[in-house]
């Protein structure tokens, strides 16, 4: 009996964790969960709705981390073959001039008729002359053999690049692949959260939207300024001049910019797009994801936060905002809403880094 049980699975763990198979069983039970709810399982309250819908945005958002890593290692990919057929290209240029001047060298070899050393003496009128000429014709020898070699140096060394970039095509055609599952999996969780949420009434979704990121900010900007003096308006963009001021006016410059995923600017950003882009403003390079970016300066505590840090959230490390004091940051939430400020415990928190 023992011999057919199945061997334990081991967890999934570091990393990006949710792979883009884990959220396809994740999307699988939510669809068998929509075809049986107009059959046996009772109709979804409000509640329901509203925390399936969560939870889908939060897979998308994981998956358009993972896309946005594997965009960078697809684009990584494909400078790395440009460069090879690039390389590849000049050194078959060079080739084929060196080949063309050892085939004019046989030429002149043929033309000659090819006349032994010792011939050549005996015919020669000036003996002298002939033992000159001899000396040179050795040492254009010795240059031709050299020549030879380097030619066959040549033909390796192509070979070797065309080889190498072979396999690099291979890798490209496979990051493209990777980007393409990803991108199934995040526009599946988006329309799967649309079906949902299509099923609340006008009042609920406005409720629903508003809270989560579309419509009218509660926690001011554009769609909903905060009067001045009340608790939670929006702090003042320090003005010191240091990087980290630059960053955070940037970010109080893209609030009402749209969220889209994959997005890093400058008409609309995606989450870990929107701090990029910030630093970049500031002149400090970060990592494309969130996962990466919190790697990126030195951690920091709750108490310790100042305008310009990351605070990272969800336990995943799959969602970012950019510090800028008063208890407040500024992020993009999710599609179909705009970048905002929210309170800066609004979401379960995984953790903050300064980049400078």
């Amino acid at each position: 009996m023992a011999s057919h049980r199945k061997p334990r699975q081991r967890p999934f763990s570091g990393g990006p964790v949710r792979t883009v198979a884990t959220l396809a069983l994740a999307g699988a039970a939510t669809a068998t969960a929509f075809e049986g709810t107009s059959h046996a399982e009772p109709q979804q309250t409000p509640a329901q709705v509203k925390a399936e819908v969560d939870r889908l945005y939060e897979e998308a958002e994981a998956a358009t981390e993972s896309y946005n890593g594997a965009k960078v290692r697809a684009d990584e990919a494909e400078r790395a073959l440009t460069g090879l057929q690039e390389e590849a290209a000049r050194k078959e240029e060079r080739l084929g001039a060196a080949r063309s001047a050892l085939a004019a060298v046989a030429a002149g070899q043929y033309r000659s008729g090819g006349l032994g050393p010792a011939l050549q003496l005996a015919l020669a009128s000036d003996p002298q002359d002939y033992l000159e000429r001899a000396s040179l014709l050795t040492r254009a020898g010795d240059r031709t053999a050299a020549e030879v070699a380097s030619v066959r140096r040549g033909l390796d060394e192509v070979g070797r690049l065309r080889a190498q970039a072979a396999g690099r095509l291979t890798e490209v055609r496979a990051r493209r692949d990777e980007l393409a599952r990803q991108k199934s999996v995040i526009e599946d969780r988006l329309a799967t959260a649309q079906r949902l949420l299509a099923r609340l009434s006008a009042e609920e979704r406005a409720a629903y939207e508003a809270r989560h990121g579309g419509g009218a900010d509660p926690s001011g900007g554009p769609s909903g300024p905060v009067p001045a003096g009340r608790a939670g308006a929006p702090a003042p963009a320090p003005a010191d001049g240091s990087r980290a001021a630059r960053a955070v006016a940037f970010a109080y410059g893209a609030i009402g910019r749209p969220y889209v995923w994959g997005a890093t600017g400058p008409g609309s950003f995606d989450c870990s797009g929107l701090t990029q882009a910030a630093w970049r403003a500031a002149g400090v390079s970060l990592p494309r994801t969130t996962y990466t970016q919190i790697n990126a300066g030195r951690r920091v505590t709750r108490d310790q936060l100042a305008p310009g840090d990351l605070v990272f959230y969800y336990s995943g490390v799959t969602h970012v905002g950019l510090y800028v004091g008063g208890g407040q940051i500024i992020h993009a939430p999710r599609p179909g809403s705009t970048v905002r400020l929210a309170p800066v415990d609004s979401m379960p928190w995984a953790g903050a880094s300064r980049p400078a």
